[in-house]
């Protein structure tokens, strides 16, 4: 479907969060910060010299994508197989901090017939040996969320483009850098928001884009995941990394895979944005009670305290009037869900709560009536998006969580070799992650709302394509 028609369509529907970083106003690592100690403030700083908005900008073509990976953890390790698969993508170089994890990294991609990797590894600055050793075109970076700012921002300043694992930054200066940082090199920064690329997500995106909710009013989504076993693993999060963050602040440590969907579905950055944010929280209660349970008394958790509360809710309000409730627990026994849902004057899709395969339900006039629920799967079939009619098969062999791992590399590749416009920008990046800083300074004030900032500096009003985009082809090899 052209983009241009979607456009139209929706034209007429209508690291440090306890030390107090957000308001210090402290200049950002390695460079002075051209932005007040305000910024949260409503009003966007002014451009530095020599920036311009990477809006609309495309990748240059290329034959190839030669990759880099920053981290070699759980997520980097898990994501390598994936990268090298995508035709055109090569890894390139891999880096990790302990240096065996490299070699173990490279000797698997190795064994599965790909060519060997240069390895980096063996100190905290080995990424950086990597940039400057390395011709790469784009850096992977999966390292723990207090390192990406810094990370990021060198792989921009190398001269390489950079996919960035959640989230991008945590604090609110953090962001600013990095959308000036990607003006002044004209390089892509964007999260490697894998749920924005998840199957019923971009059928319902499409439906939004359709008209079948109406004038959309509300959603709602979440990162609700029982992580306490792993937190509590010796072995999964590398120096329980993860788990300190929960001793900390009080925020939303990971709203990005619920939020990020429906501030699509909504056109944030394309003709809306989130103006303002509060947040609630419940009590610290989760993990210390599975301590109490499950974890021997010599075990070095015992010596940690647990403030970040269970259940963080953040309110978000849009220019348009429009309200996301986004949630975030892993503290607590559940089910998993990212809660997925969105609804409109003229009906409703839930997530995580149908009796199908699919897992979501439905309510829309004029097909349905009676108070009844109908099942997903037939809207899912008709709006299913064309990068998984295309590429669902090969997703659903190459990639984890479902296949949308692989459709976000895929679509990465082949949007830098045809020199495209890339479906997320480091603007949508910085919105979506700006809920975790913005949450802590609106609980340390009682619950009181914040300002989101405008990192776009205006340009949310024009409407322009985003994850809704039009069938292109992965150009050919040769």
């Amino acid at each position: 479907m052209p983009e241009m028609s979607e456009v139209s369509r929706r034209l007429v529907l209508g690291g440090a969060l306890a030390t107090g970083a957000l308001a210090a106003g402290a200049g950002a690592a390695g460079a002075a910060s051209p932005h007040p100690a305000g910024a949260l403030a409503p009003s966007a700083p002014r451009r530095g010299p020599g920036q311009k908005s990477m809006i609309n900008v495309p990748f240059e073509a290329r034959r190839t994508v030669r990759l880099g990976i920053v981290g070699l953890g759980n997520r980097g390790r898990g994501m390598a197989p994936g990268w090298a698969a995508v035709p055109g993508c090569t890894v390139a170089a891999v880096c990790d901090v302990r240096a065996d994890r490299a070699t173990r990294v490279a000797d698997a991609l190795v064994a599965d017939g790909r060519d060997r990797p240069r390895e980096y590894g063996g100190s905290e600055d080995s990424y950086t040996r990597m940039l400057r050793d390395e011709e790469l075109d784009l850096v992977y970076i999966a390292t723990p969320w207090e390192f990406h700012h810094e990370q990021g921002r060198a792989a921009l300043r190398a001269g390489s483009h950079a996919v960035v694992e959640l989230p991008v930054a945590t604090e609110v200066r953090e962001l600013w850098d990095l959308v000036d940082t990607s003006e002044r090199t004209r390089r892509h920064l964007f999260l490697a928001e894998n749920c924005s690329y998840g199957r019923n997500e971009l059928a319902m995106l499409k439906m939004a884009h359709e008209g079948l909710f109406g004038d959309i009013t509300n959603g709602h989504g979440g990162y609700l995941h029982d992580l306490r076993a792993l937190l509590f693993s010796d072995t999964y999060y590398t120096d329980a990394w993860r788990r300190k963050w929960h001793t900390r602040s009080t925020g939303s440590l990971y709203p990005m895979h619920g939020l990020a969907p429906i501030a699509a579905a909504m056109d944030v950055n394309r003709g809306d944005r989130m103006v303002s944010l509060a947040a609630t929280a419940t009590e610290p209660r989760g993990l210390a009670d599975y301590r109490e349970r499950f974890v021997p008394a010599s075990h070095p958790s015992w010596r940690e305290t647990y403030v970040n509360g269970d259940r963080v809710t953040c309110l978000i309000e849009t220019a348009r009037g429009r309200l996301v409730r986004a949630e975030h627990d892993v503290s607590s026994p559940r089910p998993y869900s990212r809660i997925n849902s969105i609804a409109g004057s003229r009906g409703i899709f839930e997530d995580y709560a149908g009796t199908s395969a699919t897992g979501g339900r439905v309510y829309l006039e004029p097909d349905h009536g009676g108070h009844a629920w109908r099942d997903f799967e037939s809207y899912r079939e008709e709006f299913d998006h064309w990068l998984w009619r295309e590429v669902g098969d090969d997703a659903e062999e190459n990639g984890g969580h479902g296949g949308m791992d692989y459709i976000l590399q895929w679509r990465t590749v082949q949007q830098m070799r045809a020199g495209l416009v890339p479906d997320i920008d480091v603007y949508d990046s910085a919105a979506w992650c700006a809920p975790v800083p913005l949450s802590v300074e609106s609980l340390r004030r009682g619950g009181r709302p914040v300002d989101v900032p405008d990192f776009t500096r205006g340009a949310w009003v024009n409407q322009r394509p985003g994850l809704d985009s039009r069938p292109t082809a992965m150009p050919k090899a040769g």
